[in-house]
């Protein structure tokens, strides 16, 4: 059975270092991985020095390791014309110029982004059997929340679309034909059809996302990460999508205790400040922090990668997945 790997967390905190080196290090104990970058800014390339495409394609010189990168604004397009096609094979001639029109109106609105994204994203889901653990470097904290939310709005749109449904082809039967004929409308409608294996595809969605994922935040040492991280925690538990860690990234090297000078004094206020951050964070969240990531010189990727990568130990598939202390960089 494959486990599903979410790093989330505001934009710029980092998330990319830390599921592309957890991606690494689960290859390198042997399990085959793919990591799916569905952030806009696809630093997955930048970390790989590799284009990817929206396909799972090989990391060179992993074995193991495969990524694939989500452009959310193909996927919008994607999602129009293929409703666009179901639709038009379904209605009158003379409906499909308006329904077009109602498509178009609709994929401008915020919803279209996570809905298009979603349905993406449970494609990835539905043909994951080839990998024993699939890693998520999910876009930032507002779009991967609401996507996650779907799975269960939606079953619940659906199940009224398709009461309205039935209730429209009822009446519809009882005025053409009378209550004293056998009714066979219903039987093999393509508009239920189609809701019904909707409704399917967002239960398999939930049942994954309840049993098979695990969802870790990515965080800086500073107050509004601190501030969207909690509110972002709080959202996931309400919707019975448990968070089990934090990851606290870009925090400031100490100076040998040798050093003087300005720069050093910085550095060690700079410490203080931050240590006495994540002396809050342990104590007003529930969830642990599972690693801390110090801030390097240069960019995370390639050897400094896999270097972040060996310190990140995996327990196995159903145990934790970050041990407790890591000393890497975001990219």
């Amino acid at each position: 059975m494959t486990d599903f790997v979410f790093f989330g967390g505001k934009g710029g905190v980092g998330k990319t270092t830390v599921s592309s080196a957890y991606a690494l290090e689960c290859a390198t104990v042997g399990e085959e991985t793919l990591v799916v970058s569905t952030d806009p800014a696809h630093s997955t390339t930048d970390v790989f020095g590799q284009q990817f495409s929206d396909e799972p394609q090989s990391v060179e010189g992993y074995d193991g390791l495969s990524a694939m990168e989500i452009d959310p604004e193909e996927e919008v397009q994607d999602h129009l014309l293929d409703l666009k096609r179901q639709l038009n094979s379904q209605l009158s001639a003379a409906m499909v110029n308006e329904v077009d029109i109602q498509l178009e109106m609709a994929h401008q609105t915020p919803g279209a982004y996570e809905a298009a994204l979603f349905d993406r994203f449970v494609d990835v889901m539905q043909n994951a059997e080839a990998y024993d653990r699939v890693v998520f470097d999910t876009s930032p904290t507002g779009s991967t929340l609401r996507l996650l939310a779907l799975p269960e709005l939606l079953e619940q749109w659906i199940d009224r679309l398709m009461a309205k449904r039935r209730r429209s082809i009822d009446l519809y039967e009882k005025a053409a034909i009378g209550n004293q004929e056998p009714r066979r409308v219903m039987d093999g409608d393509p508009v239920l059809a189609r809701l019904q294996g909707r409704k399917e595809r967002f239960e398999f969605a939930g049942d994954v996302l309840r049993e098979q994922a695990a969802f870790y935040l990515v965080l800086n040492p500073d107050e509004l990460s601190i501030r969207e991280t909690r509110r972002s925690v709080e959202t996931l538990t309400e919707a019975e999508l448990p968070v089990r860690g934090l990851v606290v990234n870009r925090l400031t090297p100490e100076p040998d205790p040798d050093e003087e000078g300005r720069g050093a004094r910085y550095l060690r206020d700079r410490v203080a400040t931050e240590r006495d951050r994540l002396d809050r964070i342990d104590d007003e969240f529930d969830v642990p922090v599972v690693a801390t990531i110090e801030t390097r010189v240069e960019e995370v990727r390639g050897s400094i990668l896999d270097d972040v990568a060996t310190e990140l130990e995996i327990a196995g598939p159903s145990a934790d997945l970050l041990n407790e202390q890591v000393s890497p960089d975001e990219s």
